[in-house]
């Protein structure tokens, strides 16, 4: 062993002390209780939030009955600078409350979900054709609820076909007749039901590849 008093002998760290002392007791020996604890203490923490658990999101369209659905592109008309604007591509839906009765239009953006249109449908509205194609419609809401506060819109929808556009403007059209109080007979709600389903499938497996004509695309609204 190197003599402790000798300046020039290799120092010995505190651990090569510990190590030396460790080797000289028996088995059985009580270590330290230093590193006892090392050696028996084994800590667990329990989790602060459990990622299996799933919190319920509300779309508040929970009490709402899907009439009508189709893949199409939305515009805005700013008129300040008298441009239209995208708002964004998804499907535009007819919300028909449970309990009410009445319709909305909903429409959502694709991936994100962000709400791009959402107004009540009044007996006021008109669906007037886009100059120049037959597969859109323009028409005007006095309270767009998408954007907070709400905001009165001169909105364009463009559809893949002009068959698709005729048939989300007849739904349009029914939806407001429904609004304004007139009942619907039991045997329409079912045809209806029927011929939207087969639409449903339609518009989700059309692409939406033909050049753009229901309106000048110049900006994205975010």
């Amino acid at each position: 062993m190197a003599d402790l008093n000798d300046p020039l002998a290799p120092k010995q760290m505190p651990c090569d002390i510990y190590r030396g002392y460790r080797a000289t007791l028996p088995p059985d020996a009580d270590l330290p209780l230093t590193q006892q604890q090392d050696d028996e203490t084994d800590p667990h923490f329990e989790p602060v939030i459990k990622l299996t658990e799933q919190v319920e999101t509300k779309t508040m369209e929970e009490d709402e009955d899907v009439m009508f659905k189709m893949r199409a592109k939305l515009f805005r008309f700013d008129n300040n600078s008298g441009e239209w604007k995208e708002r964004g591509t998804g499907d535009v839906r007819l919300l028909q409350h449970k309990e009410t009765k009445k319709v909305r239009l909903v429409m959502r953006r694709d991936k994100t979900l962000k709400v791009c249109a959402n107004h009540m449908i009044s007996a006021e509205m008109r669906l007037q054709p886009n100059i120049g194609s037959d597969r859109s419609w323009v028409w005007k809401v006095a309270a767009d609820f998408s954007e907070s506060p709400p905001a009165a819109e001169t909105l364009a929808i463009r559809f893949a076909n002009s068959e698709n556009a005729n048939e989300f403007k007849r739904k349009f059209e029914r939806a407001q007749s429904i609004n304004a109080g007139e009942p619907v007979p039991d045997e329409e709600v079912k045809t209806e039901t029927r011929e939207e389903n087969v639409e449903n499938k339609k518009g989700d497996t059309e692409k939406d590849t033909e050049k753009e004509e229901a309106a000048p695309e110049e900006k994205t609204d975010e």
